[in-house]
C-alpha cells in the first residue's frame, strides 16, 4: 500500500468516526419534535423566567403556564408562525450605545427550548476551546485565563520578544450575513423542523429590515439583534471556520477569541501581516467585516489592550493585567452621575451600592489594588451619609 492510499485510508476512517459521533449526537439532539415537547417548553420557561420575575409579562405567562406551552406547542407542530415582533430599546454598555431587539416571552421561551436543546449541544462540538463566548463555564474570566497561559507560552520560547496581532470585527451583530447563518444550520441539522425553526427566527429580522428600517434587499439580509439567545449561539458560529484556519492550517497556538474580538500571537510581525491577508480572505467567504481602525499589529514589551484590560509582559516574565483607564474614567463619572440621581430620588442607594459592588467584582482579576482604594474614597466622599444610614460595606 502506497502513502497516498494509506492517507486516504486514514482520512476514511476519521470520517467514519466523525459521522459515526455525529449521528449519536443528532439522535439526541437533533429531533424536532422533542425540542418543541411540552415537557422541553415548560422547563424552558422555568429557565427564561429565572431573573425576571418581577415582570407583569412573565407573571402573566407563568400563571398560565400550562395552558400557554400547550398553545406553543400546538402551533409548532403545525408549524404556524409564533412571533410577535421585538421590544428595541437602546442600552449603553461600557460607554457604548446598543441597539438592543428583546422579544416577548411567549417567543423567548421556545428560542430557549431550541437553544437549549438543539443548537447549543450541536453548534458548539465544532468550537475550538480558546474561544470562550457565550459558553457554559467559560466568559471573559476563561477568555483571559487562555491569553495569561499563551504569554507564559511564548515568553518560555521567546522571551518579551515578538507581536500580537488584535483583530476585530466591525459592527458585528448588525452585519452578520443570513445566507451564512442558513447554510450552517443547513450543514449541521439534518431535521427539516430544527431547520425551518431557527430559519423562522433569522428571517425576523430581515423583515423588520424590510418593512422598519426600509432598508434594501441586498442589506435586509444582514444583522442579527442583540437580546436574543438563539442570536449569541449562532454569533459565536459564524466565525468558526477561521478559528480552525488558524489553529489547524496556520498552527498558530497563541490565538483565541471572544465574539468579535481575537488575538495572535508570534515571533516575527512580518508572518502576522501574512496571517491577516489570509484571514482577510475567509472573513470575505464568510461575510464579516474586519474593524481596520482597531485591527493591529502590536510589540508585546509595549503592552496591549484586550478585552478592556491593559496588558503588560515584563523582562520577568510577569504579566500585569490592569484596568483599562477609559473604563475608570467612565465609573468615576458614573458615581457622580448617580450621586445626583440620588439625591433627586430617582435612584436608591441599594442600586448604587449592587452598580458599584459589581465594578469592583470586575477588579477582582486584575492588578487594580490602587484603583479600587482610589475609588472607594471617592464612593465614600459621595456616599458616606446614605452609607452610615445603611451600614452598608463594599462589595
Amino acid at each position: 500500500m502506497t502513502s497516498e492510499e494509506r492517507h486516504e485510508a486514514r482520512y476514511k476512517r476519521r470520517k467514519a468516526r466523525r459521522d459515526s459521533k455525529r449521528k449519536k449526537v443528532l439522535e439526541t439532539y437533533g429531533d424536532y419534535y422533542k425540542v418543541i415537547s411540552r415537557n422541553a417548553l415548560s422547563g424552558a420557561a422555568k429557565q427564561a423566567a429565572k431573573g425576571v420575575k418581577y415582570k407583569a409579562s412573565v407573571q402573566r405567562f407563568m400563571l398560565r403556564r400550562l395552558t400557554n406551552v400547550a398553545a406553543i406547542n400546538r402551533n409548532l407542530v403545525y408549524h404556524k408562525d409564533i412571533r410577535k415582533g421585538f421590544i428595541c430599546f437602546n442600552l449603553m454598555e461600557r460607554g457604548k450605545l446598543r441597539k438592543i431587539m428583546s422579544v416577548h416571552f411567549s417567543e423567548r421561551v421556545p428560542q430557549k427550548s431550541l437553544n437549549q436543546n438543539a443548537l447549543i449541544p450541536v453548534l458548539t462540538r465544532s468550537l475550538i476551546y480558546d474561544n470562550g463566548a457565550s459558553r457554559k463555564g467559560m466568559g471573559t474570566g476563561h477568555a483571559m485565563k487562555r491569553l495569561v497561559r499563551h504569554l507564559r507560552w511564548h515568553y518560555r520560547r521567546y522571551g518579551t520578544e515578538g507581536y500580537i496581532l488584535l483583530l476585530d470585527f466591525k459592527d458585528y451583530f448588525g452585519s452578520i450575513d443570513h445566507g451564512v447563518v442558513k447554510e450552517i444550520i443547513a450543514k449541521a441539522f439534518d431535521d427539516p423542523g430544527i431547520i425551518w425553526l431557527t430559519n423562522l427566527f433569522v428571517d425576523a429580522y430581515y423583515e423588520y429590515n424590510v418593512k422598519v428600517k426600509n432598508l434594501p434587499e441586498e442589506e435586509a439580509h444582514k444583522g442579527l439583534g442583540l437580546g436574543s439567545e438563539v442570536n449569541q449561539t449562532l454569533a459565536i458560529t459564524v466565525p468558526s471556520p477561521m478559528d480552525h484556519y488558524i489553529k489547524e492550517k496556520l498552527r498558530i497556538h497563541g490565538y483565541g477569541r471572544y465574539n468579535d474580538d481575537s488575538y495572535l500571537i508570534s515571533l516575527r510581525k512580518e508572518n502576522l501581516m501574512l496571517y491577516l491577508e489570509e484571514i482577510r480572505k475567509i472573513c470575505d467567504k464568510l461575510k464579516i467585516t474586519i474593524n481596520e481602525e482597531k485591527t493591529r499589529i502590536v510589540k508585546l514589551s509595549h503592552g496591549f489592550t484586550y478585552l478592556k484590560t491593559q496588558i503588560y509582559l515584563t523582562d520577568t516574565g510577569k504579566i500585569i493585567r490592569k484596568p483599562c483607564h477609559k473604563s475608570v474614567v467612565r465609573e468615576r463619572r458614573k458615581l457622580k452621575k448617580q450621586k445626583k440621581l440620588l439625591d433627586a430620588g430617582i435612584m436608591t442607594f441599594d442600586d448604587i451600592r449592587c452598580s458599584y459592588s459589581s465594578w469592583r467584582g470586575s477588579m477582582k482579576y486584575r492588578n487594580a489594588r490602587k484603583t479600587i482604594h482610589s475609588m472607594d474614597k471617592l464612593y465614600d466622599s459621595l456616599f458616606i451619609e446614605s452609607w452610615m444610614k445603611g451600614g452598608v460595606q463594599h462589595g
